[in-house]
């Protein structure tokens, strides 16, 4: 027989478990992670590259007691299908179309975006075509100025400068469980390197290491010029609409150093901005000082509003 005092427990703690869905998108089987109540305000979780919905697993259950966040894998990652061009297009265009047909799907008039990688230039684009449903902005190591690029851009800005066959194929070759591996551990120091579980890299490749999948990786190498294009006016959607945002950055970072972060000041001097002891994949070496100091912006922000 369950006793009272369970009965009781149970009922004041809030559910955190994240849970594991499919539906379908235009056609196609789309994966996405949920935690928190279904009711609750959203935070909508845009991923990064070579990662999946599977970059938040961790962040969910902190925030879940009160915040219904959202993490869909985008078509051709992760658990997603991958629908051929005729049907959808790979760009950042594209996915940001997906993302908003996603929200509909998910009946959420209003969210907070969680802006990392490749999901920042996403998130903005969706931003821009639904500014008033964002509530609020959290930016973690997401860039969009391009004076602030670390190292690490050389290949691609030498492949933007002059796109010839034989730089393509450079690209290509981190398209790879190693060039994943690289990616995921990047700059940060070692004693912090050791925190980073080889489950990131190797569970990306087994999911992307399929011909058509490799190719749109590259693909999205060759979008990231254009995308360049869009830098200004991702800037000037953030210096009009001034979303409350707060920056928390890793600046052990070979793509998106220290000054990446802070140059977001230029146009939302009001951020709060946070400089983490990590780097890029800071959900991995300081999940707790992430998750609370989003808790305590998305409760000064976007606390008891409801969808």
């Amino acid at each position: 027989m369950e006793s009272g005092l369970n009965r009781g427990n149970e009922a004041r703690v809030p559910e955190r478990s994240v849970r594991h869905h499919f539906i379908d998108i235009d056609g196609n089987r789309t994966f996405y992670r949920e935690a928190g109540p279904l009711d609750g305000p959203v935070v909508l979780l845009p991923h990064g590259y070579p990662c999946s919905s599977f970059e938040f697993r961790n962040l969910m259950p902190k925030l879940a007691d009160h915040w219904r966040l959202l993490a869909p894998d985008f078509p051709e990652f992760g658990y997603s299908d991958t629908p051929g061009r005729a049907s959808f297009a790979y760009t950042f265009d594209g996915y940001a179309a997906f993302l908003d047909r996603f929200v509909e799907k998910m009946g959420a008039s209003r969210f907070v975006l969680y802006l990392h990688d490749y999901g920042s230039w996403i998130g903005l684009r969706l931003a821009m075509r639904r500014p008033e449903r964002v509530a609020a902005l959290v930016i973690q190591n997401g860039d969009i100025y391009e004076d602030q690029f670390g190292p690490r851009y050389e290949a691609l800005k030498a492949f933007a400068a002059d796109p010839t066959p034989e730089r393509r194929q450079q690209l290509a070759q981190t398209v790879s469980e190693e060039g994943f591996r690289d990616e995921f551990l990047n700059d940060v120091r070692p004693e912090l390197a050791m925190r980073i579980s080889p489950d990131l890299w190797q569970l990306a490749w087994s999911q992307l290491n399929q011909p058509a999948r490799r190719e749109i990786m590259v693909g999205l190498m060759d979008e990231w010029r254009e995308n360049l294009c869009w830098f200004p006016r991702y800037q000037t959607y953030l210096r009009e609409h001034r979303p409350p945002t707060l920056i928390a950055w890793g600046p052990q970072d070979g793509y998106m150093p220290e000054g990446a972060a802070r140059a977001y000041l230029r146009d939302l001097p009001d951020a709060e901005l946070h400089l983490l002891d990590g780097g890029h994949w800071l959900l991995e070496t300081n999940l707790d000082e992430v998750a609370a100091i989003a808790r305590d912006f998305l409760e000064r922000n976007y606390d008891g509003e409801r969808i």
